[in-house]
């Protein structure tokens, strides 16, 4: 008999795409561009650098087990209380967490096809049965038959808005008709990594202008704020689901380099603004780009564009052409989207590299 379960011994691990430093040796390549993991091009924010370099000193002891000061900073930002703050190694962290403190052997979790595949690995460790739903036209969440699916088992819904890696969001209209069939017994996790690029858009359903109980909003400080390596995430909900997750949580997370770059990336919004204003112009140039060469976009409220490109060899055909010479991006075949391609916006340079690569290919190969 087997040590390991079966819902274990089938996962699927999330893997992540290839770094820099591979392809720059695989390939013998100077320079090497990743637009692959949505990253933030402009780097980390200098006070952050500069909070992270004095905070080394300290490493040799234990970091705040609740990060009581990066909570408080987090509610006073958001004009909440710290019982209604939590943090942790990364959105993924608290969003395993979730599954742990509220889920029982009965429940079943319930998505939408084509979502963050992060979800999907911790639901499936879970062991409990997942539902996914079919998207709309244009790689749209259908929330009207997400709410037709839940039943008196379901437990948790993930919502992820904007959804990587499709990069389309739900309106604050849509989510308030889908939350008005949601029962109160029933958790949404509100996953809004990509919030800071999208919150100018007065459509989009901010979940801090407007609460409901039952829903737990995820945030994150890699992407806009540039700490993607420290793994920082944090969320905001009722008390009560807090002071449960508090029971659940490790102590130390995130570690105290982490606290440390959160606590001053904060005070540098005007590093948040570049970043988002380079996202805005890199979005307009790779989106005319692409509709010069004729290939086909989804409009995105994030920091990154998909393409669909029909078919699963055209993908892996453009992903190594543009591979080979330096540019690394990202097939979605794991996201169930075997026919997209998704590509970062990075530094204008970077952006300029890209779509030349792409002129070249849909040159050589797309017409002849």
């Amino acid at each position: 008999m087997s040590l390991v379960p079966h819902h274990i011994q089938t996962l699927e691990p999330y893997k992540a795409g290839r770094s820099i430093d591979d392809i720059k040796q695989l390939y013998g390549l100077k320079e090497v561009y990743k637009l692959a993991s949505n990253e933030n091009p402009l780097g980390i924010s200098p006070l952050a650098h500069a909070a992270i370099a004095q905070a080394i000193s300290g490493v040799n002891v234990y970091g705040d087990p609740l990060a009581l000061k990066l909570r408080a900073k987090l509610a006073e930002r958001f004009n909440l209380k710290i019982d209604n703050v939590i943090v942790g190694a990364g959105s993924e962290s608290i969003i395993g967490n979730i599954l742990r403190t509220f889920i029982c052997d009965t429940d079943e979790l319930l998505t939408s096809e084509s979502t963050f595949i992060g979800f999907y690995v911790l639901a499936q460790a879970s062991g409990l049965p997942l539902k996914k739903i079919n998207m709309l036209d244009g790689y749209r969440f259908n929330l009207q038959g997400i709410a037709d699916a839940i039943t008196p088992r379901t437990k948790v819904v993930y919502l992820c808005n904007p959804n990587n890696p499709t990069g389309a969001i739900f309106t604050r209209d849509e989510f308030d008709a889908f939350m008005a069939r949601v029962p109160e017994r029933v958790i949404i996790i509100l996953d809004e990594a990509y919030f800071e690029y999208a919150s100018s858009d007065l459509t989009y359903p901010d979940s801090m202008s407007y609460r409901y109980d039952n829903v737990i909003t995820l945030r994150t400080f890699s992407k806009s704020f540039g700490l993607a390596g420290l793994r920082v995430g944090y969320g905001f909900a009722h008390h009560k689901f807090i002071e449960n997750l508090l029971k659940v949580k490790l102590p130390f997370e995130p570690n105290s380099l982490a606290q440390a770059g959160a606590l001053a990336a904060l005070d540098d919004m005007e590093f948040v603004q570049r970043t988002i204003e380079n996202n805005r112009a890199g979005y307009t140039f790779f989106t005319e780009a692409f509709t010069e060469l004729g290939l086909r976009w989804y409009p995105s409220w994030a920091n990154f564009v998909m393409l669909d490109l029909e078919t699963e060899a055209r993908v892996n055909e453009t992903f190594e052409f543009l591979l080979q010479r330096g540019v690394i991006t990202r097939p979605l075949k794991a996201f169930g989207l075997p026919q997209c391609l998704r590509i970062s916006i990075g530094l204008p340079k970077e952006n300029e590299a890209c779509v030349e690569l792409l002129e070249k290919f849909v040159g050589e190969k797309l017409h002849v």
